[in-house]
């Protein structure tokens, strides 16, 4: 059952809503502003994990999400000329020149071009490491890439958001999930938190999954049957990273793992904070706008395009585009075509702007069965086409 709220002309949007969560067991959120006020304000379902209660304002863990509203962060600083695209990341944090990253620009580094995708394995970050904030920037900051950076990109997954984080920091003085809430949440009012206060626990509601994933050794036998050396530092370096994943994604169903910082994927929040967000950041909302449009315009420039992954899995198929920090439009990222940016999260979270139309989104869910590899998630389907048809 659906509850919640839409005003006149996006009936379909909750019907197509509804329709999607119809036979998904877990629970979700869908929130649409559109020029600054909301428009569609629906939850549904249930959490079969836990038996918690679900509505609108609910929380949940965001993933990749995270990274979106990290990047608006990020933008929030350029736009106050505290941060230059192309500028060396050196130059705001100078221990980051080690290991030949000397020329490393901010742009770079936002759009996955860096060569950092994941940590050194001889450094023994496992899960329970992405808590110690010191230990994975100096980690990052003395490490050499793992291709030529700017010539390729792959996505750095968990790194992202040390990176992207540091910045902040060094430039602030805050961490980033101070800045969030300083600069952004407590303003908008938002429910929003990259380090959750144990205040609000009680609020969040467990992930679950009930796809097995695939472990490093199979992972590693499936490159292996495609001609990938499994000894290329590169591939060691991902190989590591899967193997921390099944661990890592437990640490977030955890008081520990929500009240750490780790700005890649453990922001947590609800739908309706989210799309007023993303609503702050392309028009006013209650007289408050994070970016300006020419701040929104450099912030969605396609960085990618025109590149592919590093060797060897420069033969894998692209997956992702990327702009200054947001993901924008591509294979399995729908969002209402070009000039759409936002960020989508593991098992199915998405939110996103399309300036062109003033809609904002948030969509949140509990139940993680959205892969990449597989296109968009099913779940967006149908209220994704519905709100295309209200820009007609």
């Amino acid at each position: 059952m659906v509850d919640g709220l839409v005003e006149r002309g996006f009936e379909a949007v909750r019907d197509a809503f509804a329709q999607a969560q119809a036979s998904d067991e877990g629970a979700a959120q869908l929130c649409v502003y559109r020029d600054g006020r909301v428009v569609v304000d629906l939850w549904a379902g249930q959490d079969p994990e836990s038996g918690m209660a679900w509505d609108g304002e609910s929380l949940s863990v965001l993933m990749s999400v995270s990274k979106g509203v990290t990047a608006t962060c990020v933008h929030m600083l350029v736009e106050r000329g505290q941060l230059e695209l192309s500028a060396p990341v050196r130059e705001y944090w100078p221990e980051f020149a080690a290991g030949g990253k000397a020329d490393i620009t901010v742009a770079e580094l936002l759009a996955h071009r860096a060569g950092l995708p994941g940590f050194d394995p001889a450094a023994g970050i496992g899960a329970q490491e992405l808590t110690d904030w010191s230990l994975c920037t100096s980690t990052l900051a003395s490490m050499t890439p793992l291709w030529q950076p700017g010539t390729a990109f792959y996505y750095h997954s968990i790194t992202w958001g040390y990176l992207a984080g540091e910045l902040i920091r060094r430039v602030t003085g805050k961490s980033v999930g101070d800045f969030l809430a300083a600069e952004i949440a407590g303003p908008l009012g938002l429910s929003l938190w990259i380090g959750l206060p144990e205040n609000e626990e009680h609020r969040v509601v467990p992930q679950f999954s009930r796809k097995e994933q695939p472990t490093a050794a199979q992972v590693a036998a499936v490159l292996g049957n495609m001609g990938i050396d499994g000894d290329a530092p590169l591939i060691k370096t991902l190989l590591a990273t899967v193997e921390t994943r099944e661990a890592g994604i437990a640490l977030l169903n955890t008081r520990e793992g929500h009240a750490a910082e780790v700005p890649a994927g453990n922001a947590i929040g609800n739908a309706r904070s989210l799309a007023r967000m993303y609503a702050a950041t392309i028009g006013e909302v209650d007289g408050i706008r994070l970016l300006s449009p020419a701040t929104v315009d450099q912030a969605r420039q396609p960085q990618t395009d025109q590149l592919r992954g590093p060797a060897p899995l420069d033969i894998l198929p692209v997956t992702h585009r990327f702009a200054n920090g947001y993901e924008i439009p591509g294979p399995a990222h729908a969002m209402l075509g070009e000039g759409s940016f936002g960020h989508n999260g593991t098992g199915g979270r998405i939110s996103f702007a399309h300036p062109e139309s003033g809609l904002a989104v948030g969509y949140t869910c509990t139940n993680m069965i959205w892969d990449a590899v597989a296109g968009p998630d099913p779940r967006w389907l149908p209220w994704i086409a519905e709100l295309e048809k209200t820009l007609d």
